[in-house]
């Protein structure tokens, strides 16, 4: 999700509304009135302070890409319609907020608030999940993982079959709306419903989780590898009530494995970096203790000498 500053002067501020060769018109807002205009979306910035605008981003395939596993018709509606409603609301509720100039990622560990959800949670939550997943697929996808991405699939599930039957049982048992995904987990915080059938006694490693309407795995500290939509809206054109098809087919049709894969390598680097932070920020305690030591020794040191001069 990309974020616009708009100045204090009025702007225009532009952005597409759909992949390449897509059909739905975007919309101008111009003085109050709704004009249609044929391949952008516009936003005229208010002519106040500073602030930040989200933008609507295109999947990264044409609308069509995906057929006939995906229609044009589910990617017209679910993103040209759904996707664009959660950022152009997300932009509504921050403006002039503390949440006002914050990335995207940072608006959502703010308004989740440890589970007591604010307001803006939900649509700041469901424009990253969105653009998450339509990077989780491309034409020609599905197949298997393979190099450290299966390495750990295997170590962590047994194998790559039994990963596919966890992932397509937590996203069709998922309740309602919601999402389901596989994360690489490189900290202690446990979650109720973290499936991860042979768990390791260390932290880094991939587990599947599930969670419902908006919440993504970025409030458990999780960092997301793939996710898979499973609001009605995601599927029902294609393929009506039948969930599990829908599920199986984007595992063996959509996935692209070379996404999961470039995010593991950034979530493990991420991991490698905090924990370097961690023991520079551990070493600095122990060094800023013994500097504390050193000085209350001396301390005592010097009220030895005064009393022996007295």
């Amino acid at each position: 999700m990309k974020m616009v500053a708009a100045a204090a002067m009025p702007v225009w501020l532009t952005f597409p509304c759909q992949g390449l060769g897509g059909r739905t018109p975007g919309l101008q807002f111009h003085r109050g009135n709704k004009e249609m205009v044929q391949g952008r979306c516009t936003r005229k910035a208010r002519p106040t302070t500073i602030s930040a605008i989200f933008e609507l981003k295109p999947p990264p395939y044409q609308l069509n890409a995906l057929e006939p596993h995906m229609s044009r018709d589910t990617l017209e509606y679910h993103w040209g319609k759904h996707h664009r409603t959660y950022v152009e609301n997300l932009n509504k509720q921050i403006a002039g907020t503390e949440l006002d100039g914050m990335s995207l990622e940072d608006v959502i560990i703010s308004s989740y608030n440890r589970g007591d959800i604010l307001p803006a949670f939900n649509n700041a939550a469901q424009a990253w999940n969105h653009d998450f997943f339509w990077e989780s697929m491309k034409p020609g996808g599905g197949g298997s993982p393979s190099g450290d991405l299966l390495e750990l699939i295997e170590r962590d599930f047994g194998s790559f079959e039994r990963f596919l039957s966890e992932f397509k049982s937590a996203a069709s048992t998922q309740f309602g709306s919601g999402w389901a995904w596989l994360c690489y987990k490189a900290n202690r915080l446990d979650v109720d419903n973290a499936v991860n059938p042979l768990p390791s006694d260390e932290d880094k490693k991939l587990v599947v989780v599930k969670s419902p309407n908006a919440v993504n795995p970025l409030v458990w500290d999780y960092s997301p590898l793939l996710t898979i939509d499973v609001w009605e809206h995601a599927y029902y054109l294609d393929y009506q009530n039948r969930r599990p098809d829908y599920i199986s087919v984007f595992m063996d049709k959509l996935v692209s494995w070379e996404a999961v894969s470039y995010r593991l390598e950034i979530a493990k680097a991420r991991a490698a970096e905090r924990e370097m932070e961690e023991e520079r920020r551990k070493r600095e305690e122990e060094d800023e203790q013994e500097s504390d030591g050193e000085a209350v020794e001396m301390y005592l040191d010097s009220d030895a000498d005064d009393s022996e001069a007295d």
